[in-house]
Formats: structure tokens, sequence, C-alpha cells
């Protein structure tokens, strides 16, 4: 069982950049598909990107060009770096992961998900 910690979030302008991290532990990390998620005041919680186990990767269509999502098996780590900033990319910001490679933007494939960071953007 994998436990998943983010940092990095914080309040940036509009047109900024910020870097998220998920440090995970307890689990085989470079075995899981790995997704960071978010969750706007009063709105579900929606896909923004993910990165499989054998690198393939997905983002949302709101996020696409502006957004990376990398990770580094050898230090159990996520990342997502995020450029071009928005208001609307205002929410907490969650890692999730996904044991069965199943993964994708169906936030119920995954299992394990860590207690979020929030983002804040000022325009």
């Amino acid at each position: 069982q994998v436990q998943l910690v983010e940092s990095g979030g914080g309040l940036e302008q509009a047109g900024g950049s910020l870097i998220l991290s998920c440090a995970a532990s307890g689990g085989a990390f470079s075995r899981y598909t790995m997704a960071w998620f978010r969750q706007a005041p009063g709105k579900e919680r929606e896909f923004v990107a993910s990165f499989g186990r054998t690198a393939f990767l997905m983002y949302a269509d709101s996020v696409k060009g502006r957004f990376t999502i990398s990770r580094d098996n050898a230090k159990n780590t996520l990342y997502l770096q995020m450029n071009s900033l928005k208001p609307e990319d205002t929410a907490v910001y969650y890692c999730a992961g996904d044991i069965h490679g199943i993964g994708g933007m169906k936030l119920t494939a995954y299992e394990y998900w860590g207690q979020g960071t929030q983002v804040t953007v000022s325009s």
C-alpha cells in the first residue's frame, strides 16, 4: 500500500508557474499509474494529467500545452509543472495512484490518494 504526500502549492499570479510534487512511500512506485486531479470549491474533482507505468501520458484539454506531468521512479516522486497559470486553475490538487494500471481519466480507478495541496491563482 502506497502513501502519497503532495507539496508545492501556494499563491501565484496569473501567468506564473508552480511545480507540485507528490512523494510516495510504502509501495512499488514504479508499478503504479500516477495522476493528478483537482477540485475547485463547489465543483467535482476532475482529472488533470496521468503518467502510466509504460510512460503513456494523458492530459485534460484545459491544461494541455501548459502543464507537464513527470515522475522520477528512483526518487518515488511524481511532479506537475504548471505554467501560464490561470485563475480557473485555482483548486486543491490531489495526487493519486493506481496499482492495476487502469488509471487514465477515471477517478474511481485510483485506489490511493494524497491529502491535497492548495493552488490559488490571482488575476
